[in-house]
């Protein structure tokens, strides 16, 4: 017998080995292709290789229509890297991501296998359509009853009427929901088939070749390594609507490519190398891999960073580029940061539905009664069925209707105010929500500000120089490029010479260092009378605009063009300055070292031309510089002074190099850049060793433009009970900065800073300390926030919650849901989330209201959110007037339209109790259903055009929203009130047409039935505030459709009876005695307690 049993280590090693031979068997076949223990493993088929995108949109022959817009894929296709029971199940996840190798120009190689790229918002599909709308419709306690109970009607004993009246009105309801959610899908399947169906030219010479335009694509789909040159634009990403550089690998950049013409040069086709990249994340702001070719002598390695790669989401904005993809689908940074949408329900429906399980509850208590009074004799389990029946209506089917359209006349009305034009509403089944907003969180670049800088000061420590002053800068920057003195610089006098500058000649220096230490490139542009070639030879100035990742940059380089040192060219390798005598300055870049959200600092190498001398710049927060410059008395205080005034403060400094130190660097800062492992760590050491003893220059203060009446909007928001914590990704200062500009800290409040910690006893210290403060706000960075969530959840929400304002500084997106979510969870209160850009889908989407604003950063977070406006200002309108006025709406029209239906309920209470508990419908076919609808619809539903006060009241005194924030318009006790009410109305009614009735049944059905319909006429004419003609109108055709059809109802009213005196005054006096105590109730209320609105109106 042969037993199984698993293999032993020196079986499995005897496999290796012949696995290794043959590898080397295959090697010597094909020599230029590396023997690695990678290369042991099969790789997965690559739908991808290279990928060029271009500008030119000559490109119209070879089209291919491909998806674009990644988003998370929900089926899976590839299951080779999962991890789970079975490869077809999705029980065990994802699977596990890990790095890849991506080859090219190796033909025999295997690709490798990429998740889709489709686009697809959409909750069903043909098939599960229909099945799917009704699941979620009879997932709900409220349509299951109703629906058991039109189910009810087939079984002979429990009917007791026509099958119409319960099947009718059940299937008004699911038509009315079925086309909703029809419109709404069909919207959905267009834009998603618009985002699909967007086309590039994709041309296959051994690889796919992408060709794209700026112009013609909304966002690249891929996640590339760029083999070329180019701009990109990457608000989509990180919020950032400035173009960036993209650096190609210096290897391959000179390869021919002819983009135009569509064909790729054989030099880029031949070439055999391969790319490793790290497994996919969510990290937007890294990127570690590797570039190796092969056919060189010797090989070449290339270090990969953030610098050479095209994200997904990003436009290509300006050069060609030849792409290596790399990620695609699910793998995407930006599918990584996005949250799964969330199905909405609003607390008002669950309030409701609440509600109506009471009314349930009520209804199985009042059947028990009926049958417990016969003494449960004969077949009385029977008995309890009918008589749940026969009270049905205690629960209203016509609430989810009325609310319903209630809901869609809100959202038009919303559409149609034309004081926030442009206002669009995606989600139409919660805008009550918008009136109960406790908590509002919002973006910050974009959202409250314009994202434009403009420069406001220049500190040198013994001198400032303010907007009124620039023209003493000017002067002196004149005399320093004129003077015969510049030709010597200082920094060429022997270091034994202590010479004191001048201040024009530290004026000059800081200057210089601006125009130089960024990463701002000029562009040239045709402007009809000089076209881009000769605008670009000449550098004129009416065709140049800069461009870079940052506002800031580009404001600090257009002021030094106002003080006379122009930015007039710029390539990767060098800078090209020109000075107010109009001589040009050559500076070669010997290195660039960018901004991160670690280091808060950037820094430039340079070597002057026409001198030689070798210059490292470097700018950053002032928390960090403090450390590297020399020694000063006014750093700290000229910085707190400037932060004070809401200006973005940097430091600028310098440090003259030598031949033989900048080449001793750079030797050991390319080694620290092939590493693999710890990549940051050493080059960030490696940097360090230079950031020392430098040179201080100045100090620079930039403004960022506030949106339009962001103050006013806050502040508004602050008087209507709403706190505001603002959620950014931008640095800690330029944050807090904001915060003070736009008045959400107030200036009498103190700011808590929140130290950066990193462990569970830091975080642990810097609670306590937050703890001790009281009404101050609190700036806290994504990294401490972290650190803190994860030991210190309950406590730390806790604290932050009582604080006035919040500012999270260096937030991911996903930190910005979780949050949301934090805050839902801990509070209970509802959230509404404010962002332009697609970093704040997830906020938006976790939210209790998402509110997208259309700005520079495009679409995507206007198209994910429920509500989409077109400024920041429009919020105040649309949270204190119209969700104000659709929470109040909604929760008058829903407890009326229970009033409504607990009146009949009482009356059948009342007649089946007079007549031996006898389960007999009072109102029987047509009268039933015309009740709810005809008959009482029209006027009830007008409710949904009342408002208590005026929209400039309501703006003018935002006090009145927080007495929503409880929720009192519908609660328990104004629901009891409405059921004691409907328990009074319900028993006059129809004890006084049994006590007025003279000889036949059909009497009091038309006596009874006629009241009934004043006195809902009545009613909503007692609860209307602020009259409306359509209300008027709804009232009269009411009132004439009853009249009207009197006339077919002789089966169920006695036609000649309801002409006689003896009728008219039988129904006056039993509508006047249900009606008037009402109405003196409601005048003495309002006169000896009127509610806090009734001042105002008056």
């Amino acid at each position: 017998s042969i037993k199984k049993c698993p293999p032993s280590p020196l079986t499995i090693s005897k496999w290796n080995r012949l696995r290794w031979r043959r590898a080397k068997a295959l090697a010597e076949a094909s020599p230029k292709q590396p023997l690695t223990q990678k290369s042991l493993r099969p790789e997965r088929r690559q739908r991808g290789g290279l990928r060029l995108a271009s500008t030119s949109a000559g490109a119209a022959g070879m089209t291919d229509n491909i998806a674009l817009q990644p988003v998370r894929d929900k089926k899976r296709h590839d299951n080779k890297n999962r991890n789970g029971c079975c490869p077809w199940s999705r029980c065990c996840g994802m699977g596990d991501f890990r790095p890849r190798t991506v080859w090219l120009g190796h033909p025999e190689k295997r690709e490798q296998r990429y998740p889709r790229n489709v686009i697809n918002n959409q909750k069903y599909n043909f098939f599960t359509f229909l099945p799917g709308v009704l699941f979620n419709q009879f997932k709900y306690f409220f349509n299951l009853y109703f629906l058991l109970l039109a189910c009810s009607q087939f079984v002979n004993e429990l009917r007791l009427g026509a099958l119409y009246t319960y099947w009718v009105p059940l299937g008004i309801v699911l038509i009315i929901t079925i086309l909703r959610e029809a419109v709404e899908e069909i919207r959905c399947y267009c834009r998603d088939k618009e985002v699909n169906s967007q086309i590039y030219s994709k041309l296959s010479i051994r690889g796919k070749i992408l060709c794209l335009t700026p112009f013609w694509i909304s966002y690249f789909p891929h996640f590339c390594l760029v083999l070329g040159s180019c701009f990109l634009r990457t608000d989509q990403l990180d919020g950032e609507t400035d173009w960036k550089l993209r650096h190609p690998v210096a290897c391959t950049q000179r390869l021919k490519v002819m983009p135009h013409l569509m064909f790729l040069g054989d030099d880029l086709l031949q070439i055999r190398s391969y790319v490793y990249a790290e497994e996919p994340n969510i990290d937007i702001h890294n990127f570690i891999g590797t570039f190796t070719r092969e056919d060189g002598d010797p090989p070449v390695n290339e270090s990969l960073s953030i610098e050479n790669t095209l994200w997904a989401s990003t436009v290509i904005a300006s050069g060609t580029v030849v792409g290596v993809v790399i990620y695609t689908g699910k793998e995407l940074r930006s599918v990584m940061n996005t949250s799964d949408p969330r199905h909405k329900v609003g607390l008002f429906d669950l309030e409701v539905n609440c509600l109506t399980k009471i009314l349930f509850g009520a209804l199985v208590v009042v059947s028990l009664v009926m049958v417990a009074l016969q003494h449960f004799a004969g077949r009385w389990y029977l008995q309890i069925f009918r008589f749940l029946l026969l009270f049905s209506n205690i629960v209203p089917i016509s609430l989810r209707v009325n609310l319903d359209m209630g809901k869609m006349v809100f959202s038009w009305m919303i559409r149609r105010d034309s004081k926030i034009p442009g206002t669009v509403v995606r989600a139409s089944t919660i805008p009550e929500q918008l009136g109960r907003i406790s908590y509002l969180l919002t973006d910050k670049t974009g959202t409250l500000t314009q994202n434009e800088m403009v420069f406001r000061r220049l500190h040198l420590g013994t001198v400032a120089y303010g907007m009124d002053s620039m023209d003493e800068v000017q002067s002196h920057v004149f005399s320093a490029y004129t003077q015969p003195s510049h030709d010597l610089p200082a920094s060429r006098v022997p270091a034994a010479t202590k010479v004191r500058k001048t201040i024009s000649s530290r004026v000059h220096e800081a200057v210089k260092a601006i125009a130089l230490v960024h990463c701002v490139t000029p562009a040239y542009e045709a402007n009809g009378v000089t076209d881009q070639a000769e605008a670009e030879q000449h550098y004129e100035d009416t065709c140049r605009v800069y461009q870079a990742a940052s506002p800031d940059e580009v404001s600090l380089v257009q002021w030094t063009e106002s003080v006379g040192l122009t930015l007039v060219g710029r390539d990767q390798n060098s800078m090209q300055l020109r000075t107010p005598s109009g001589q040009i300055l050559n500076f070669t870049i010997l290195q660039i070292f960018p901004f991160t959200y670690v280091s808060k600092r950037m820094g430039i190498i340079v070597r002057d031309e026409s001198t030689g001398e070798i210059t490292f710049y470097m700018k950053g927060a002032d928390v960090v510089m403090a450390g590297i410059v020399q020694y000063n008395d006014w750093l700290e205080e000229e910085c707190g002074n400037m932060a004070r005034e809401g200006l973005r403060v940097l430091v600028v400094s310098k440090k003259s190099l030598t031949e033989e130190q900048y080449q001793d660097f750079e030797a050991r800062y390319v080694q620290a850049k092939l590493s693999v492992h710890d990549r940051s760590l050493k080059v960030a050491t490696v940097i360090e060793s230079l950031e020392m003893e430098m040179e201080l220059l100045c100090l620079t203060g930039v403004e960022d433009q506030l949106q339009a009446d962001v103050r006013p909007t806050l502040e508004i928001l602050r008087n209507a009970g709403i706190k505001v914590w603002m959620l950014t990704g931008d640095k800690l200062e330029t944050a807090t900065c904001t915060a003070k500009n736009a008045h959400l800290v107030t200036r009498n409040q103190e700011i808590h800073i929140f130290n950066s910690v990193t462990t569970r006893g830091e975080a642990h210290l810097e609670l306590n300390a937050f703890r001790r403060k009281h009404d101050c706000a609190l700036v806290i960075s994504g990294d401490s926030l972290e650190v803190c969530l994860k030991f210190y959840e309950y406590e730390f929400m806790e604290l932050a919650c009582q604080c006035p304002a919040v500012v999270c500084c260096r937030c991911a997106p996903t930190q910005k849901a979780q949050i949301v979510r934090l805050l839902q969870e801990r509070t209970g209160k509802l959230t509404c989330a404010v962002g332009d850009g697609g970093n704040d889908v997830s906020m938006i989407q976790e939210a209790d209201c998402g509110v997208g604003v259309e700005g520079k950063e495009g679409k995507q977070a206007s198209l994910a959110a429920d509500f989409s406006v077109t400024q920041f200002k429009h919020l105040g309108r649309l949270l204190m007037v119209h969700g104000r006025n659709s929470y109040k709406r909604s929760a008058g029209l829903s407890q009326f339209v229970i009033h409504r239906s607990l009146c009949i309920s009482t009356m059948q209470a009342v007649f089946s109790s007079v007549f031996y508990f006898a389960s007999v419908p009072l109102y029987q076919g047509f009268l039933i259903i015309g009740y709810s609808t005809i008959y009482t619809m029209f006027p009830v539903f007008s409710l949904v055009l009342d408002k208590d006060v005026k929209s400039e009241v309501a703006m003018l005194y935002p006090e009145l929203y927080k007495d929503l924030l409880k929720g009192r318009p519908l609660s328990f006790k104004t629901f009891l009130i409405w059921v004691l009410i409907s328990i009074y109305q319900g028993s006059i009614i129809m004890y006084g047409a049994l006590l007025l009735f003279e000889s036949e049944f059909v009497h009091i059905v038309a006596i009874s039935f006629t009241s009934l319909i004043l006195t809902e006429l009545l009613m909503v004419a007692l609860t209307i505030q602020t009259w409306h003609w359509l209300m008027i109108v709804a009232e009269l055709l009411s009132l004439a459709c009853y009249i009207a059809s009197l006339v077919f109802l002789h089966e169920f009213i006695d036609v000649y009876f309801i002409a006689t005196m003896s009728f008219l005054w039988k129904v006056t006096v039993i509508t006047l005695v249900s009606c008037l105590p009402l109405y003196i109730l409601k005048y003495l209320r309002r006169r000896f307690s009127p509610p806090n609105y009734s001042k105002l109106t008056t």
